[in-house]
């Protein structure tokens, strides 16, 4: 395993790039299929649970992660881009648990965090490993002083354990 942190672009945006120890197809289905997200999309201690999950271009989701306290954050968005297996793009709103869009202080959050971030990620294969580079469209500042930023590097750990 390797990481990665470039600061490209870190006043507009998170870019974090990772290299996992497993093939491209196996990586891409860990972020495609339900049971598997279930398993890793929430920092280490935290749970998350799909209402909704429509896992192809132009489908949503309603997911709900619930920290260790009991806290509910609540997240709604839509898969722009779905391409097997090199991209994904998707945004991520902050919702209610009727998956409603709400203003982030609304929900306990930062009031600087934006309603809605757009996820790009791109999966490159080299030699059977493969290389995941993030985006996110939120300055790399505020997802750190959030806890944002951490949490993606838990989650890619707890991805690293899945399809090792």
């Amino acid at each position: 395993m390797s990481l990665t942190e470039t600061n490209v672009a870190t006043d507009r945006e998170v870019h974090i790039t990772r290299t996992f120890n497993a093939p491209r197809e196996l990586v891409f289905k860990a972020w495609t299929e339900p049971g598997q997200l279930e398993q890793w999309f929430a920092p280490s201690g935290c749970e998350i649970r799909y209402v909704s999950i429509d896992l192809r271009q132009g489908g949503a989701y309603h997911s709900c992660l619930t920290t260790p306290t009991g806290y509910e954050c609540w997240c709604r968005g839509d898969y722009l881009e779905v391409t097997p297996p090199q991209r994904i793009v998707m945004t991520m709103a902050v919702a209610d648990e009727a998956g409603n869009m709400v203003q982030p202080v609304d929900a306990g959050m930062d009031p600087d965090w934006p309603a809605e971030t757009i996820v790009t990620i791109d999966f490159a294969e080299d030699g059977g490993k493969t290389t995941i580079t993030l985006h996110q469209t939120v300055s790399e500042e505020l997802a750190k002083k959030t806890g944002a930023y951490p949490s993606w590097l838990s989650m890619f750990d707890r991805l690293e354990s899945l399809v090792a």
